[in-house]
């Protein structure tokens, strides 16, 4: 059965025209990613790694977060980027989420932190056409910017889900997040649908901290785990994935953390779940 490649809210449909960016809101109108499937016709899609940062909108001016709120890179990192919309990440390297929210969240940015950090581009929204025909433009806007931090996400064709699954296994065993998939033949669209899709070995989902539950042996007097709830309502233990240092200083309660699993049971519980980190507020 070929499933769509569009599930858009009509709510959050937001178009490009005439270079104008149409929203109500301080939140980029951003595309957002599906989760993949086997169906999904590959011949269609670009392959790029799935970056372990700060998803970044270049409005011209500044960076947005996801959230609506302004990342104060230094006045060097933005000075020479050009005056259209860009879609990127900003990144360090595999494994480096935290240094890299430490150093974008600072209202005063620090030189030295910053730069470590690289501007990721993937898209060009303000540009008319289809995927393939921004990332051509995409191209000439990078090259044209000549900013050794300003890089273009290197995009790859794949043609069997058994060599997209062996890049998979690659990426992953070298630290990477996963892989992105982005459809061709479509004009920038905001909202989540099949225009964009993820794939990771694991699951990724988010909870709230309810609790603290102390440890034994080793971690006497230490976290031992956390209480967690999902939106669902679901509630579980998360006992894995904590450092030393997380341990001495647990998620406060009431933060929402990021966790990964493998499949759920029968009640709909996250089967092996396993802290990845506190969620950022964007």
């Amino acid at each position: 059965m070929q499933l769509p490649y569009l599930a858009v809210p009509a709510l959050v449909v937001l178009y490009f025209s005439d270079h104008t960016i149409a929203d109500s809101t301080n939140s980029p109108p951003i595309v957002l990613a599906e989760s993949y499937h086997s169906q999904i016709d590959l011949s269609l899609y670009w392959v790029s790694e799935k970056y372990d940062g700060a998803r970044a909108w270049w409005n011209g001016t500044e960076f947005i977060s996801r959230g609506g709120n302004v990342y104060r890179a230094p006045a060097w990192f933005t000075r020479g980027l050009p005056d259209q919309v860009l879609d990127g990440e900003l990144w360090i390297g595999r494994n480096q989420f935290q240094q890299l929210m430490q150093t974008i969240r600072d209202q005063t940015p620090d030189d030295i932190a910053w730069r470590s950090v690289r501007f990721m581009v993937f898209d060009a929204p303000s540009v008319d056409g289809h995927y393939s025909t921004r990332l051509n433009n995409l191209k000439q806007i990078v090259t044209a910017t000549n900013l050794p931090w300003v890089q273009l996400v290197d995009q790859q064709r794949y043609h069997s889900h058994a060599d997209l699954n062996t890049a998979l296994q690659s990426i992953s065993d070298a630290g990477g997040e996963g892989l992105m998939l982005k459809r061709e033949n479509m004009d920038y669209l905001a909202g989540r649908h099949y225009g964009l899709v993820k794939l990771k070995l694991h699951t990724d989902a988010e909870a709230t901290v309810l609790a603290h539950l102390s440890g034994k042996g080793k971690y006497r007097n230490l976290l031992g785990s956390v209480l967690v709830e999902e939106a669902s309502g679901k509630q579980f233990r998360i006992g894995t994935g904590f450092s030393d240092a997380e341990r001495a200083n647990p998620p406060p309660v009431g933060s929402t953390i990021t966790f990964r699993y493998q499949g759920r049971t029968d009640s709909g519980k996250p089967r092996f779940a396993r802290f990845l980190r506190i969620r950022p507020q964007e």
